[in-house]
């Protein structure tokens, strides 16, 4: 008898030896279901005192696993799939946003005799530093033909620049006051400059409390009074400047510590007024380029009493498309590109951009156009997860995700989406898996403070059918373990849904 089990033993030590990983794994949870997993990773050390949500379904809807899946939890940057997900189904992946440039007064012997208005149209991408955005010269040079084709050498008047389109307020209302100071809580305009961020070079010094050595804010803002309120920190403190400002004046205070043991590094800042700080470039470039103006002016910054003029358009420039700005706000996450579209849809719907109308957009599209005929599981706030009041449902990702499937814009959507150790945020993700496997999941990450979030598509190998494949989200909130621990448990996670065999 022992011999027999010795010998079967062997032949399943062979059999188990020339499989993949993926497959030697695969025995391992043959006989522990997806729920059963889920259910022991939620009591695991490192996420048992955290609340922990999940919710795995395949694509026609089958329920995999749930845990907590109902519990309404912070999404973080998940809340972008929402925003891309209902814009390019609203309004396409071919969608443009257009900046046009205008005049008041009249043309006479080249000389504009007025002002020149930089019209934001909402686009986030204006001289903005990603992989997408027209460089900053190239797009002044389209602008600058604009004028020369108009017949403009000279302009006896200011360079406007025209946020007005979003309105004043550029933050959503609950957004935390330490998060407004930062380059991902500068919010948005209608005219968005340099991903509405200033950027600044600074050293430590020796010891806490001696001052820091900082540079002049890059793009350069000369109308803006800038005080340093900031020292250096105690050794480990790690990088705590923030820029307190608002939009009611320019002035700025910069304020925090940076540890002493750190090396000399750009800091990137919010800033309240690109409106300015695109009319302002624009003007000095003009002026290197022979065409003498008056300066630089922000419609923002005018008296309230101030008739608004009657606005001549000269020509206009574009965007890129939606789908290539999608691309980017889901695999680098950036706040200002999603809040961008999220105000757009309620400027596209409404007519106004406020956010108030942008909530309502989302949800309307939500549950009207792509099908979900319960909001259930969903409280929006904004469109890129910044505010902590955003409440979202595992279960409603996954009932959105599926969805999105039925969507006419489903291929450009998910082509939006990282996968686990490619580019974007999750490229840390998934490092001991084969590339083919790991291409397999399109997922979009989400962070803050004691918050990881993972939703997206498990892909069937090859070209399997719709059933085959699996929508799904994992949120965990309220977490204290290190992030490297928290990492691994959800790349454990990940790599149990590539083992699921839904033949």
């Amino acid at each position: 008898m022992k011999q027999v089990v010795y010998q079967t033993f062997i032949s399943i030590c062979a059999l188990l030896s020339a499989l993949s990983p993926l497959q030697v794994a695969n025995a391992q949870y043959r006989a522990e279901s997806l729920q059963e997993y889920s259910l022991s990773l939620a009591e695991t050390q490192v996420l048992s005192q955290a609340l922990v949500g999940i919710c795995v379904r395949t694509g026609e809807g089958e329920l995999l696993a749930s845990v907590n899946a109902d519990k309404m939890l912070l999404p973080a940057s998940n809340m972008k799939l929402l925003t891309t997900g209902a814009a390019l189904h609203s309004l396409g992946s071919d969608f443009q946003f257009k900046t046009t440039l205008s005049y008041t007064g009249c043309i006479s012997d080249g000389i504009l005799k007025g002002d020149l208005y930089i019209v934001g149209g909402g686009d986030p991408t204006l001289a903005a530093e990603d992989s997408i955005a027209v460089e900053r010269d190239i797009l002044f040079k389209h602008w600058l033909k604009i004028l020369k084709d108009a017949g403009i050498r000279k302009i006896d008047g200011k360079i406007v620049g025209d946020g007005r389109l979003f309105g004043k307020v550029m933050e959503e209302s609950s957004w935390f006051w330490d998060d407004l100071g930062t380059y991902y809580g500068a919010g948005t305009s209608g005219l968005n400059y340099h991903d509405n961020m200033v950027s600044v070079t600074v050293a430590p010094g020796k010891a806490p409390g001696d001052d820091l050595e900082i540079s002049s804010p890059k793009p350069p803002t000369p109308w803006m009074e800038i005080e340093y309120d900031c020292t250096t920190g105690a050794e480990g403190t790690g990088d705590q400047l923030y820029l307190f400002t608002s939009d009611l004046a320019p002035k700025a205070v910069l304020r925090g510590t940076l540890a002493c043991n750190l090396s000399r590094k750009r800091v990137d800042l919010c800033n309240k007024f690109p409106e300015y700080t695109c009319a302002d470039a624009f003007a000095t470039f003009l002026e290197h380029h022979g065409i003498h103006n008056n300066g630089a002016a922000d419609f923002k910054l005018k008296s309230v009493a101030e008739p608004t003029p009657e606005l001549k358009p000269l020509g206009s420039t574009l965007s890129p498309s939606l789908s290539r700005i999608a691309f980017e706000v889901n695999h680098i996450s950036d706040n200002v590109y999603a809040e961008s579209i999220f105000r757009t849809l309620g400027l596209e719907q409404s007519g106004s951009a406020c956010y108030d109308s942008s909530r309502v957009a989302l949800v309307s599209i939500l549950q009207n156009d792509l099908g979900l005929k319960t909001t259930r599981g969903l409280n929006v706030r904004d469109g890129s997860g910044l505010s902590r009041l955003n409440l979202v449902s595992p279960d409603f990702f996954c009932r959105f995700l599926m969805a999105m499937m039925d969507s006419p814009a489903f291929d450009g959507f998910l082509s939006s989406l990282p996968y686990p150790g490619g580019p974007g945020t999750t490229r840390y993700n998934l490092q001991g898996i084969s590339e083919s496997d790991r291409m397999r999941i399109r997922v979009k990450s989400g962070s803050m403070g004691g918050v990881r979030c993972y939703s997206g598509y498990v892909l069937p190998k090859g070209d399997g059918c719709r059933d085959k494949a699996m929508v799904f989200s994992i949120m965990v909130n309220n977490c204290t373990a290190p992030n490297y621990l928290l990492r691994r448990s959800l790349d454990g996670f990940l790599q149990r849904l590539l083992q699921t065999d839904l033949e």
